[in-house]
């Protein structure tokens, strides 16, 4: 399981709304654009694929910043907010 930055920059009102509720569905809003979303290799594969579908590349960017332990580890927050969601260190199946 990996930590996902995901950023989008969305003209339309319309399809702004739609791209925010499907994300809630997978991670924690942080800013007005940005969510953090803890995904299995599934999951990920999943949100873009229902994303693209959203999504009108000739108008809209969307970005996925995948953040590795080490990465997370430095990761800084500042001001109000929710600390970044840390991946469990342990799976219990």
């Amino acid at each position: 399981m990996l930590l996902y930055v995901v950023a989008y920059d969305i003209p339309c009102n319309k399809r702004r709304k739609k791209v925010a509720d499907l994300l809630e569905g997978y991670g924690q809003r942080v800013q007005y654009s940005v969510f953090e979303c803890q995904l299995t290799t599934d999951q990920y594969n999943e949100l873009r694929k229902r994303l693209k579908k959203q999504v009108k590349l000739t108008e809209d960017n969307v970005r996925f910043y995948p953040l590795s332990r080490h990465t997370l580890a430095q990761v800084e927050t500042w001001g109000i907010g929710s600390p970044v969601i840390e991946p469990p260190s342990s799976v219990i199946i």
